[in-house]
């Protein structure tokens, strides 16, 4: 019975000494604000590709100053409305999407002009190279 107790104590004395679980402050989260102004840039972006021109999704984040932030573009790309979608494309020209999904973004691409290379796009015909002018200027 003793040992019993003094298990007990060391359980609770761990209790006691580890960090609260589900209440910890991250310092690095965005504002709301910032959160706002990192959707509306990478949206000005987007709408930047011209029609029979793709991008990747890391190009867009780039041009629009988020370095590294390929899924913040996915994510907005997701929950935006009336944006040329169809023109983000993973790295290398390879649609991400899957299902319908993917038929339709080639569908239209193909309807835009673009050309494919098997199943990726032609990146050297088709990519849009974002100019340091117009990421300059949107900042």
């Amino acid at each position: 019975m003793a040992n019993s107790h003094r298990m007990d104590c060391a359980v609770k004395q761990k209790r006691k000494n580890s960090p609260k679980r589900g209440r910890i402050k991250r310092s690095n989260e965005a504002s709301p604000d910032q959160s706002s102004k990192m959707r509306m840039r990478i949206e000005a972006a987007i709408r930047r590709i011209p029609q029979g021109k793709v991008s990747t999704y890391g190009a867009v984040a780039r041009a629009a100053g988020f370095a590294g932030a390929a899924r913040q573009v996915a994510k907005i790309l997701h929950r935006g409305f009336e944006l040329p979608w169809q023109r983000v494309l993973g790295a290398g020209g390879e649609i991400k999407l899957r299902g319908d999904s993917a038929i339709e973004q080639r569908l239209r691409l193909e309807a835009e002009g673009v050309r494919f290379r098997g199943r990726k796009v032609d990146m050297k015909q088709c990519e849009f190279k974002f100019t340091r002018a117009s990421v300059a200027k949107k900042r």
